[in-house]
């Protein structure tokens, strides 16, 4: 009877035996094929939900560091023969995940991951009502209190097992290939004095690349010369406001309900006066009837309502300006609709009394810090002072590859990626509110990236939001951006997040209401 033999690790073997020849190595199995992947267990699934399962367990995978990123995950054959499930499983729950911005096809190089889950929700690991473990501090007495300037800080340091904070884009979505390819385009033809200091109005590459954008998608005509570059939209209106306090302007209307974040900032520089806001948008009567000589407008969607400057306002608004008003336009949210066409611009037609912000925190990341700013002629020297004074002009190699981005047309596909995905990750939402707070009513779901919901009742939105935190869920309450009375209610924000998540994020919501 024969024993086996060890072949020496520097030799092979060809198909014949003969181990005094010698053939090409057989390539070694891929680590992630085969069915000790992730030890997966389809046993464990429950009837009907493998596809669901099997999302859930790549997502924990992919979040816990198990499955980094750049890891390749099995090819579909292979995992759904290891698991003995039909292929289309494995697709459909790869495809959820493409969804979600965790992992990206790669044609021949398979399926990669791309990014780690922000959050990862699943009803048998975290139930909506489940407690988060115990800390030192009480987070959730950020709420307990009048916000503090820094408050949306501190809030984003608090961990939670859900967040659902407004104003949060899609960060896995980020376009991080078409960024490298702009960069190593850009890296290419670029000459050692672009390296140098530049125009505090930024380059004119991208100045007039965002001409060219702002003409195409809002209907703005502006020379690329008019183009201020800024770090965001709150450097602009830190800019603007400068300007006109410098011009003897002291006080600035706001919207009610309106952003806190906007009236803090303003705060710095002018007193600001609350402009009622209804379902067509700001109250131009009151704002005629305040005495203020400029407003700041959200007209495209108004945060936190939604709702849109209709045409009898925008009427009213123009007359407003003629005698002498002046508009500060943040055109937020404009790009993100879905259910309606889009919105003119106020600085299409009032190019000399509306000062117009924009940024592109909403449709590629806040990180990048690149916004614009257009000014009418009076306070466009000031401005670009200010500019100058605070930081000499934006770095320079980011707007370059920005420029590259949205001249190369891959900004723009971006965008019709986003709209996909938003509009999903919106239903998501409405739909768990109808399923979970059916006596909510829900405000602003035509556009943007969030909703506000209101609620009828003895509630207290802040004590609301601070039992959900406790609960690991993070949303807003709606008094944070309400200067006068208002109905009580959240501002959800659903971008960020998958419709799992964004499903047990408003179980848990609905659950801390009830009691």
């Amino acid at each position: 009877m024969s024993s086996a033999k060890t072949v020496p690790a520097d030799r092979s073997i060809t198909a014949g035996g003969d181990p005094g020849r010698t053939s090409p190595p057989v390539p070694e199995p891929s680590l992630n094929a085969g069915a000790d992947f992730l030890h997966l267990d389809v046993g464990q699934a429950p009837p009907g939900g493998r596809a669901t399962w099997l999302a859930d367990r790549l997502r924990r995978a992919i979040a816990d560091g198990v499955v980094p990123i750049g890891s390749r995950l099995p090819a579909s054959r292979t995992l759904a023969a290891d698991l003995g499930v039909s292929r289309g499983v494995v697709v459909e729950a790869y495809q959820r995940l493409m969804e979600d911005g965790h992992v990206a096809g790669r044609g021949r190089a398979g399926t990669v991951v791309v990014a780690s889950a922000l959050t990862v929700t699943t009803s048998a690991a975290a139930p909506p009502n489940a407690a988060p473990p115990a800390r030192e501090a009480d987070p959730a007495a950020v709420f307990r209190s009048a916000p503090a300037t820094d408050v949306f800080d501190t809030v984003r340091t608090i961990p939670a097992r859900i967040d659902l904070t407004p104003g949060v884009p899609d960060l896995a979505a980020f376009p991080r290939a078409a960024w490298m390819r702009a960069e190593k385009a850009v890296l290419g033809r670029l000459v050692a004095a672009d390296l140098g200091y530049g125009d505090p109005c930024g380059t004119p590459t991208l100045r007039r690349a965002v001409a060219g954008w702002l003409a195409r998608s809002r209907g703005i005509g502006v020379d690329p010369a008019e183009v201020i570059i800024t770090t965001g939209v709150s450097q602009a209106l830190g800019l603007l406001a400068q300007a006109l306090r410098a011009d003897g302007v002291s006080t600035v209307g706001v919207e009610d309900p309106g952003s806190l974040g906007v009236r803090q900032h303003l705060d710095n520089w002018l007193t600001t006066v609350p402009i009622p806001v209804d379902a067509a948008g700001v109250r131009v009567d009151e704002l005629a009837a305040s005495g203020v000589p400029a407003v700041m407008l959200t007209p495209a969607h108004q945060f936190p309502t939604g709702a849109v400057l209709d045409g009898e306002r925008r009427r009213q608004l123009a007359a407003w300006t003629r005698t002498g008003g002046l508009v500060i336009e943040d055109d937020y949210d404009a790009e993100h609709r879905y259910d309606r066409p889009p919105v003119p611009a106020l600085r299409a037609t009032l190019p000399e009394r509306v000062c117009y912000a924009g940024s592109v925190s909403k449709l590629l990341a806040p990180a990048l810090r690149i916004g614009w700013l257009l000014v009418p002629r009076r306070y466009r020297e000031a401005v670009v002072a200010a500019k100058r004074n605070a930081d000499l002009g934006n770095a320079v190699l980011p707007q370059l590859v920005l420029a590259e981005l949205i001249t190369s047309g891959a900004f723009e596909r971006q965008l019709r990626l986003l709209r996909q995905r938003h509009v999903r990750r919106r239903d998501a939402m409405t739909a768990a509110l109808a399923r979970h707070l059916p006596e909510a009513t829900v405000h602003g779901a035509a556009a943007g990236l969030h909703l506000m919901v209101t609620l009828d009742g003895d509630v207290v939105d802040t004590e609301l939001a601070a039992a959900a935190l406790a609960r690991g869920v993070k949303v807003q309450p709606l008094s944070w951006h309400c200067l006068r009375p208002y109905r009580p209610g959240l501002v959800l924000g659903y971008a960020a997040n998958t419709a799992s998540a964004i499903d047990a994020g408003i179980a848990t919501v609905a659950a801390v209401r009830r009691g």
